[in-house]
């Protein structure tokens, strides 16, 4: 069926596998199913919303846990991608994107997150997303909020000011000058970063610098998109109206 759709110019073989799997398919008027044999002059009928989610590379904001990896599953630890199950769809999803098995494929990770950091985190099919939220000429913010304990002087003493002005410009991370970032205290013990840049385990290694232990990260905001109400371990489609 697939192969036949590809020689009719129907739609390339990956689109002809999701589209009958999402149930999107008829051959001779009854729905076909993924390796069914038909024969040539079989007539096929698409459903228009195949035509629509060929236009549509989607983009899923995940609010990943701690113990779940970002990318690819490592050292016995599943990624976030497992999350992404019609179960784990937020019911607060406004999309009014119907889900089908076809977004789960081709979905990249723009941005990682560390095992041990929680927040929101971009899984997207779309290269255009990709490109504007990783890489060297990423200009979006990503803001996080981090709860920290200084580890030099004795019980009471605070993070001096010009170590705080480090983290905000001055630091090196692997012989290259970070980019300035904003940095203010939250209360007494939680740290708001925002950066436009994002170095491997970059704020963990910053507070490093200065003395301080992280305890606890999450990310809040990627550029003007919030984490918001998102539950952890939920997942939801980024909007139309919605840009980073």
């Amino acid at each position: 069926m697939s192969k036949l759709m590809t020689e009719r110019g129907l739609a390339s073989r990956r689109e002809a596998d999701e589209w009958i799997e999402a149930g999107w398919v008829q051959a001779d008027g009854k729905m076909a199913v993924l390796g069914q044999r038909v024969p040539m002059d079989a007539v096929i009928t698409i459903d228009p919303r195949a035509r629509q989610e060929q236009m549509r590379r989607v983009t899923v904001l995940v609010h990943k846990p701690m113990g779940l990896v970002s990318g690819q599953a490592e050292d016995g630890y599943e990624p976030a991608i497992t999350l992404v199950t019609p179960q784990n769809r937020w019911e607060g999803d406004t999309s009014g994107i119907e889900f089908h098995g076809g977004h789960l494929r081709h979905l990249a990770v723009a941005g990682r997150l560390d095992i041990d950091s929680t927040g929101l985190l971009v899984l997207t099919q779309d290269g255009r997303v990709a490109k504007r939220l990783i890489g060297d000429q990423t200009r979006v913010e990503k803001e996080y909020l981090v709860r920290v304990a200084y580890t030099k002087g004795g019980a009471g003493v605070r993070l001096p000011e010009e170590d705080m002005a480090r983290l905000r410009h001055g630091l090196t991370l692997d012989g290259v000058a970070l980019r300035p970032a904003a940095v203010s205290w939250q209360n007494e013990d939680q740290l708001r970063f925002v950066l436009r840049e994002g170095r491997k385990r970059q704020i963990r290694r910053m507070c490093e610098l200065v003395g301080l232990d992280v305890l606890g990260l999450k990310r809040v905001r990627i550029g003007s998109v919030p984490l918001g109400q998102l539950p952890p371990g939920q997942w939801r489609y980024l909007r139309d109206d919605e840009r980073f």
